[in-house]
């Protein structure tokens, strides 16, 4: 049997055997984030399932930060209709305007290694930065993990991207990622985990690793991963949940 990835590690911790790429696995979900571009769609499609408690609303994430403040009557409802299940469901961690971005939220307060992350916002991918799998899912989606508190997801093959030798002056993660980026193509690691890696990836800062990880999603992959180390777990050391 072959060694296991960093993804495989975290969804066989989860599930309680060892699983491998290809692997159709249901996982509990550790935490879920949607704002307000997608919240609102999910706490309607939550209601159309049936749905009248939510699983754990200590692990759920809502976040007011795509438009705001609001910019005309119809985003203030919506905005208004994420307050009223807030409130009606007890959730915990709710960030209204001027909070700050759901993203950065997530990374200073929230993620740590190893969890399964799932959020209403293509970019969640960032959160693999800190060595757990996180990834994008739909407004649907995401109401079925209000409600179950599960997802099922097909362990996703994995690209180790390597980064070696010295950064030379004025390049910045962002030049690193674009780089890959352009190499791979929009479509080249659809439903893929890409693994960062080497020396430089290790010489990054956590934001620079976050910048990484951020833009998996432009070539289609399913998240990115980094092997946590001590930048990760100072990081994590200033984390406040109520989990």
């Amino acid at each position: 049997m072959t060694g296991q990835t960093i993804t495989e590690k975290i969804f066989s911790l989860v599930v309680g055997k060892k699983v491998f790429v290809g692997d159709i696995v249901v996982v509990p979900v550790d935490l879920a984030m949607a704002h307000d571009g997608t919240a609102p769609l999910a706490i309607n499609s939550f209601r159309e399932m049936g749905g009248e408690k939510v699983w754990d609303p200590n692990r759920i994430i809502l976040v007011i930060d795509h438009v705001a403040p609001s910019s005309f009557e119809g985003t203030s409802n919506l905005h208004k209709l994420m307050r009223e299940f807030t409130h009606e469901q007890n959730i915990k961690n709710f960030y209204d305007v001027g909070w700050g971005v759901c993203h950065q939220l997530m990374v200073e307060n929230h993620v740590t290694s190893g969890m399964i992350v799932v959020g209403a916002d293509s970019h969640t991918c960032t959160y693999g930065a800190l060595g757990a799998f996180a990834t994008g899912i739909g407004s649907t989606e995401m109401a079925a993990v209000f409600k179950t508190g599960k997802l099922w997801f097909r362990v996703p093959e994995t690209i180790q991207c390597r980064f070696t030798g010295e950064i030379p002056p004025n390049i910045m993660a962002k030049d690193l990622i674009l780089h890959m980026v352009g190499e791979i193509g929009a479509d080249g690691a659809t439903y893929k985990a890409i693994d960062f890696s080497g020396d430089v990836v290790k010489k990054l800062s956590v934001d620079g690793r976050l910048t990484l990880c951020n833009m998996v999603v432009e070539m289609g992959a399913k998240s990115g991963i980094i092997q946590p180390d001590q930048k990760t777990y100072s990081n994590q050391t200033k984390k406040h949940t109520d989990i």
